[in-house]
């Protein structure tokens, strides 16, 4: 998923985002982060580096495990800097969507985090993760006795199945398409196999997805895919009852399944969030319904939001942030400030900005790793926030994935993070390369505008003839996902849908989809790692897996270099004092909101 404008994440959180690292509540028995530490670092990453492992029946039985010292009551205070996109799960693949779908909608599985930070795969409407036959072309779901949506109706594998055929509509067209191209054929070939969405009464045939009997799911892939239970935790395969899908406009008042739904909803200012009576804890091992409900507020700017819950201040006890983050500005107000900082998350977002070389037009590799080498990491990243909006990049890969190495280095960001000129300047005139003009074009934002010129004058100080390219933000990645964008290096960012590097290294290196508005922003076409793709892609077991991909990346970074890692994205969140449970989300990158309470 790409990141958009500077330090927030404007598509696929993703949610989605996932991952594996997180800087926990920095102090304060809130009940979520007694007895944890109150930072961490990459270095911590390793200990969290294990594949996300899938669980059992027994993991994925409700109730969620309590949450220590909370109790139920109240209406918890939201800032939201923007409205959400869409509230059709199907359509949602953006980190405040997310997040919302945590306490609205569930899914075949939804991943659980323990006390150290390690996630798990488990049921949420399903009994377990799943069982694979056939080499994993084949998964089995079974859903659990008891669930309903919100007016009382049985969630059945007919559910199911609705809920998966409905995105092949064509006004399906922002969500996930994993699972329906795993299905029914890459891009957007796949809507071929059922263009009615199933709202015309046809179905896929049994042999691509079943239901055999009111309780069982099968999907029938045409290759094995590992990473199905992963890929269905995401908001975009939430189930959509059949009685009450009124297609296009499910995105203004969607029904839920969690234990909150929608009471009002007035686009551009508010939504207000209450108890769903027929969500039922016991079928339940991930979320909790500790509060009466959620006053979301949005349009609620970045600094007004910091300044809100930084005063604590009547209904700011009770306030929370949960896409949004403490403002630049305010960074040392909140950080002068010890009882403040008692209330704050920190941690990694999935997303590493990295700059990348046009392979077209940068052919000399040498002159690929003098900018490598020289980029000025630290000063480009202080310039997002400081420490607490980003940290030097070593890697393509952030953090947050599992098997994230922090003692890799391949252009030496550790020990000098503001660049080795030397290095560089030796590489440039190896390759004859002084006084050779780079087309470098940057988005035309305040922060992207003052970080271009950190890396203009590295440029001229490794003897290269920079030429820049201001390009309008809202276009940037449309401009440069062109192949004959005209420019020779230009920062993008990307994140997983999922802890698993299969969901980075294949639609940013994979040579295979290389054409206009694909995200191999770096246009790497090689024919090693095509295969190594293919290969790994294939692979079953989540170890075997990691020690693929990790491979991989490496023998892109090493023997190819596309692109030069700069900063990996943070996120620094703050909180009224009177809000506990406090966790940061390895799966959300955010604050974990299916375990909050108010404490009095």
């Amino acid at each position: 998923m790409r990141i958009f404008g500077s330090r927030r994440a404007q598509a696929a959180v993703i949610a989605v985002a996932a991952g594996s690292l997180a800087l926990t509540a920095c102090g304060g028995n809130d009940g979520g982060s007694k007895g944890q530490p109150k930072t961490q670092t990459q270095q911590d990453a390793k200990k969290l580096s294990q594949p996300v492992a899938f669980g059992n029946a027994q993991q994925s039985t409700g109730p969620a495990p309590a949450v220590a010292g909370a109790h139920s009551g109240g209406t918890m205070q939201v800032y939201q800097q923007a409205d959400f996109s869409h509230l059709d799960p199907g359509q949602t693949y953006v980190s405040d969507g997310k997040v919302l779908d945590r306490l609205l909608q569930r899914g075949l599985t939804q991943y659980s985090q323990d006390a150290s930070g390690k996630l798990t795969v488990v049921g949420d409407l399903a009994t377990d993760s799943g069982k694979q036959s056939d080499g994993g072309k084949t998964w089995t779901y079974t859903l659990k006795d008891g669930i309903k949506d919100q007016n009382g109706n049985a969630i059945t594998s007919a559910t199911i199945r609705h809920s998966i055929e409905r995105l092949y509509a064509s006004f399906e067209t922002d969500g996930p398409t994993y699972i329906q191209q795993w299905l029914s054929g890459d891009g957007t070939a796949y809507r071929k196999a059922l263009p009615g969405g199933g709202y015309d009464g046809k179905h896929l045939p049994d042999s691509v997805l079943a239901t055999p009997d009111a309780k069982t799911i099968v999907f029938h892939f045409k290759q094995a895919e590992p990473d199905l239970p992963q890929a269905l935790t995401m908001p975009g395969y939430s189930a959509v009852p059949i009685k009450g899908d009124t297609k296009q406009k499910y995105d203004q008042m969607p029904l839920s399944t969690g234990p909150y739904k929608i009471a009002d909803y007035k686009p551009g200012k508010s939504m207000t969030l209450v108890k769903n009576p027929q969500w039922d804890p016991k079928t339940d091992s991930v979320r909790h319904q500790y509060v009466n409900g959620f006053n979301i507020q949005t349009n609620v700017q970045s600094e007004d939001q910091t300044k809100s819950i930084l005063a604590d201040r009547g209904t700011d006890k009770n306030a929370m942030q949960w896409t949004g983050a403490v403002a630049t500005t305010q960074v040392p107000n909140v950080t002068g400030d010890k009882a403040a900082m008692a209330r704050t998350i920190q941690g990694y977002q999935p997303y590493v900005w990295q700059m990348n070389f046009n392979m077209d037009r940068i052919k000399d590799k040498r002159i690929r790793d003098a900018i490598a080498y020289a980029m000025p990491s630290a000063q480009v990243a202080k310039l997002d926030g400081g420490s607490f909006g980003g940290e030097v990049a070593n890697s393509l890969l952030a953090p947050t994935l599992p098997g994230f190495d922090a003692k890799y280095d391949p252009f030496g960001k550790l020990k000098k993070p503001n660049g080795d000129i030397a290095k560089a300047k030796q590489l440039i005139k190896e390759a004859h390369a002084e006084g050779k003009k780079i087309v470098y074009a940057y988005a035309n934002t305040q922060i992207r505008q003052q970080q271009s010129v950190v890396i203009t004058n590295m440029l001229k100080q490794i003897g290269l003839d920079p030429v820049t390219k201001e390009i309008d933000n809202a276009t940037w990645y449309e401009q440069m996902g062109k192949l004959k964008n005209g420019m020779d290096i230009y920062m993008t960012g990307w994140g997983q849908d999922w802890p698993s590097a299969s969901t980075v290294i294949p639609p940013t290196y994979d040579g295979s989809n290389l054409q206009d508005g694909s995200s191999d922003y770096s246009h790497v076409n090689d024919p090693k790692v095509n295969a190594a793709i293919a290969k790994a892609e294939k692979i079953t077991d989540p170890a075997q897996a990691q020690a693929a991909w990790t491979t991989i990346i490496k023998d892109i970074m090493e023997r190819i270099n596309p692109a030069a890692p700069v900063y990996y994205t943070k996120t620094f969140q703050i909180f009224g004092s009177n809000v506990g449970g406090l966790r940061y989300s390895n799966d959300s990158n955010e604050v974990d909101v299916t375990r909050v309470f108010l404490k009095k």
